[in-house]
């Protein structure tokens, strides 16, 4: 039965036919502190949740004061993981919520954030396979954030390297990998190729320009990724629900860059 319960979830927040999905990241704030565009963080997911985002992801104590409580409904995703940039090591990403609390407060799936080559990996890759057998036992989809970083990563968008985190985190268990886009779409290809569960690609620091991200958004999804998870290059867009807008119809509309664009018109 826990199977079903993860199916029922895992539809709320991905296109069933297509297996696709648009997730904005709202995290940012245990990490950097209130930063622009969530400090007022209700007003922030009704504006993307009007651009048509399937869900957001944010941390156990923001839920009501942005999701459910306030804000309108769209998909939740409850990030289990945490650390700051104050801290003696930003990459050293601990487990601050479990699944049952995320259970509890109405998730529609959990993520966890793992630094695959960080000095603190095997703490890391622990927590994940715990997750994730809880996450069989309560039926709760799994997202795992898998980035390559630490010392003997030279390129954290290497596709070595991208194809070897994200491949971890569905050994592990994970339902859906968020890890980065490679840069094009050949080298992308490797990474889609050896992971047997839907990747979606984050969005990184902001982007020099709308259409370079709009670019790398359909390049990555032409060749095989199953949607997006962009926070910053969402929700500190001067139009947060046009730039979901424009990243829905290329996730869930296979828009080309010129018809994404001109959402913005």
């Amino acid at each position: 039965m826990s199977e079903v319960g993860k199916h029922v979830r895992l539809e709320r927040i991905m296109d069933r036919e297509r297996g696709r999905m648009v997730v904005v990241p709202m995290d940012h704030g245990i990490s950097s502190g209130p930063i622009e565009g969530l400090v007022d963080l209700a007003d922030t997911v009704n504006r993307v949740a009007d651009g048509g985002a399937d869900a957001v992801l944010m941390q156990k104590g923001m839920v009501r004061h942005g999701h459910r409580g306030y804000g309108r409904d769209v998909g939740l995703i409850i990030h289990l993981s945490a650390s700051t940039s104050l801290g003696p090591d930003p990459n050293n990403k601990v487990q601050v919520c479990t699944v049952a609390e995320a259970l509890r407060m109405g998730a529609d799936a959990v993520s966890v954030h793992v630094n695959v080559g960080s000095d603190t990996e095997p703490r890391q890759l622990e927590k994940l396979g715990g997750v994730a057998e809880s996450c069989e036992s309560l039926g709760m989809p799994l997202l795992a954030m898998m980035y390559p970083r630490g010392d003997k990563i030279g390129d954290q968008h290497a596709a070595e390297h991208v194809s070897h985190a994200a491949r971890a985190g569905a050994e592990l268990g994970a339902d859906v990998v968020k890890t980065n886009y490679t840069g094009q779409p050949e080298s992308f290809r490797h990474v889609i190729d050896g992971c047997p569960v839907p990747v979606i690609i984050a969005g990184g620091p902001k982007a020099e320009t709308t259409e370079e991200l709009l670019r790398d958004v359909r390049d990555a999804v032409s060749t095989g990724a199953a949607g997006v998870a962009i926070g910053r290059n969402t929700f500190q867009h001067e139009n947060p629900a046009a730039m979901v807008g424009a990243l829905h119809s290329i996730v869930h509309e296979s828009a080309t860059l010129e018809e994404a664009m001109g959402v913005f018109d």
